[in-house]
């Protein structure tokens, strides 16, 4: 699949989610975002015979991938294309209550940046799509063409952090008047033509921040991590665990408040000298604070360098 091998995506944080994932190699899991199945086979070689994981995953080619390269572990392990936020509506399906532990990756798997030829990446000169399926939604080609000034420079600001957004949106409407922009090379470009970038070795690209937007917003990757957070207390067996990888703020400020108020429920004023609000934790964090990746799986990987991961276990 255009030169891409198996072995190119190296998962982040490998040891780590296995280390917290599994505390039952007899339990039945779910890898939330297989992508090309790096984790899911680490996940799968580490549980028993009577071991079973569930991957999901809404891009059709991460679905082909994984299947392919999750063949060795049998007939334990279902591929299935779904988005991670649909959890609990795979699980009724499959006739399955509660699961023993759930991981989410939130990263761009390498396949996606590199190969899959939507515009993920401003590196490579590909058609602005940015859909993570790319059978359904609208793709970013659309936001930047069609939304106004008002609600492109919000996406911007909301999703990318990002403190010019009111200049490169400005750059954007007077270029698409007189063409519609239509590539990754020529967003990225644009970009730079109106932001100046320090001059440094490691210096992050002027688009960065836009091209982040750009995906959250056509993904609605922010509102799936809601929807799925409202659920997971539900689909988690006593004692199952929850592993999330996160790589920018937005993304883990909310894992890190839904695991902190999950610890957390009691209401009652902390004068009391007792809970009289009746609200049991949810859930206890293994990781008080995020894990990330030591300097040599940095190296290895540059990837990882911003991956953090949290950890919960249900009480």
């Amino acid at each position: 699949m255009n030169g891409y091998s198996l072995d190119y995506h190296q998962p982040v944080l490998l040891k780590e989610v296995v280390k917290y994932l599994v505390y039952q190699t007899d339990g039945l899991y779910v890898d939330g975002t297989a992508g090309t199945g790096g984790h899911s086979l680490s996940i799968g070689k580490a549980l028993s015979g009577k071991g079973s994981l569930i991957c999901l995953d809404r891009d059709p080619d991460a679905v082909r991938l994984s299947r392919e390269r999750l063949a060795v572990l049998g007939n334990r392990t279902k591929v299935i294309q779904a988005s991670y936020a649909d959890l609990n509506k795979v699980l009724e399906e499959l006739k399955i209550k509660k699961v023993n532990g759930v991981l989410l990756d939130l990263g761009m798997s390498s396949y996606q940046l590199d190969f899959s030829g939507r515009g993920f990446s401003f590196n490579k000169d590909e058609p602005l799509d940015m859909r993570m399926n790319p059978e359904s939604g609208v793709p970013a080609g659309y936001l930047i063409n069609r939304l106004s000034a008002d609600v492109l420079k919000n996406i911007l600001r909301k999703y990318g952090e990002e403190k010019k957004a009111g200049l490169i949106v400005k750059a954007i409407v007077r270029a698409r008047e007189k063409k519609p922009l239509t590539t990754s090379f020529e967003l990225a470009a644009l970009i730079k033509s109106v932001i100046h970038q320090p001059y440094r070795v490691k210096a992050r690209h002027p688009a960065t921040r836009t091209f982040q937007a750009l995906r959250i917003a056509v993904n609605k990757e922010l509102q799936n991590i809601d929807t799925f957070l409202d659920k997971i207390p539900f689909l988690l067996s006593n004692g199952g665990r929850l592993i999330v990888i996160s790589y920018h703020s937005l993304e883990d400020r909310k894992i890190k408040q839904a695991m902190f108020e999950w610890e957390n429920r009691c209401a009652c004023p902390p004068d009391f000298p007792y809970c009289v609000c009746g609200k049991k934790p949810l859930f206890r964090r293994i990781t008080k604070k995020g894990l990330k990746p030591v300097m040599e799986e940095i190296e290895k990987n540059p990837r990882a360098r911003s991956a953090i991961l949290r950890a919960a276990e249900r009480i």
